[in-house]
Parts: C-alpha cells; structure tokens; sequence
C-alpha cells in the first residue's frame, strides 16, 4: 500500500506542474518504482487522474462541506463552501485540465458538492438570506461563471475573490429582480464541468 500512497502523492505533484503532457514514466521515476509497478496499482492514467481527484475532493472539500452543512448560518456555509471550491479549482488547474482531457471528470466527483450547495441554498431561501427565485440547475452555472474567471488573472492573487463578492452580492433578496426562468441543464456530465 505504501507504493500506492507514494504514486498517489508524486502524481499530485507531476500533474500540478505538467497537467495533461504528465507522463506515467516520470511520475513513476519520481516515486521510486518501476513502470510496472505503477500499472498495478494504476492500470490508465485516468485511474491514477481519479485517485488523485478523489483525494482532493476528500481533503479539500469534504471537511468543508461537512462543516457548512453544520453551520446555523447557511448562507455563510454556502459562501464558505463556494470559496473552498474555487480555491482547489484555482489550485489544481492543471490536473483538473489532465482529468478532462483523460475523461475522468465525472456528475460523481461533484455529486455530494452540489447536493450540499443546493441544500444550504434552500435554508437560505428559508431563512429570506438568498434570493427566492434561485434554483439548483443555477449552481452548476454560478460555479461555471465564477471559476471561468481564474483563466483571466494569476491565481495565486485570489482576485476571483472579487467577482465571487459581486456574484453573492447579486444573490442578496435586496438585489432580487424578476429574471427569466432557469432554462434546465441541457446535459447531465455538463455538472462536472464547473471543475475545469
């Protein structure tokens, strides 16, 4: 198993840096194992993108989807939950540019992520904090908006910070204008694809 963590570790590091062009050899160079032994564990490079996405979704997100889901404001847990979201998009662009090149961005990866957003965005309705008219087939497209934004500017800056202000300013009851109805996702993978 320890051959397998220490795959899983270097290859975080090789798709950061490399993205889409990481190669299985260098990733295994750089473990300290053979080829073969990476194919055991890994049998594609998809495999291996998806443990690692897995990985971060699970250090990344999953503490704080738990604690949003806790927190007795729920418009503040959304807001929290959405920032932790952008920070690891904005952090693991080039792996995540790997994964949707490999196939491997999936409704899965982002499924227990958007069931959260979508049931701190009805408390928030609840509570008169979020605009009414805000429906789930919005959140994809809000995540897709606000992590479009990362291409335009280094993200080491965190300047997708302002936009995400002027999108959840936008989101305030006082802000609500009477807006066209939600045309539905026109497909379902179309969810995963606020990842990259």
């Amino acid at each position: 198993m320890r051959n397998a963590d220490r795959l899983l570790n270097t290859a975080r590091a090789v798709f950061t840096e490399a993205g889409p062009d990481a190669s299985l050899d260098e990733i295994a160079r750089r473990a300290g194992v053979g080829i073969r032994t990476l194919y055991r564990h890994f049998p594609r490079k998809a495999d291996l993108l998806r443990a690692v996405l897995n990985q971060r979704v699970a250090e990344d997100l999953s503490p704080v989807i738990a604690s949003a889901l806790e927190d007795e404001d729920p418009l503040h847990g959304l807001s929290t939950l959405i920032e932790a979201a952008v920070e690891m998009v904005a952090r693991e662009d080039n792996t995540l540019a790997a994964a949707k090149h490999a196939g491997t961005l999936t409704p899965e990866l982002s499924a227990a992520f958007f069931d959260a957003l979508t049931e701190l965005a009805r408390r928030a309705q609840r509570a008169r904090l979020l605009r009414a008219d805000l429906v789930p087939e919005d959140l994809p497209r809000i995540m897709a908006m606000i992590t479009s934004v990362l291409r335009s500017m280094d993200p080491e800056t965190e300047g997708w910070r302002r936009y995400l202000g002027f999108l959840l300013d936008g989101l305030s009851p006082a802000a609500a204008s009477v807006q066209p109805s939600a045309p539905p996702l026109a497909q379902t993978p179309q969810k995963g694809d606020w990842l990259h």
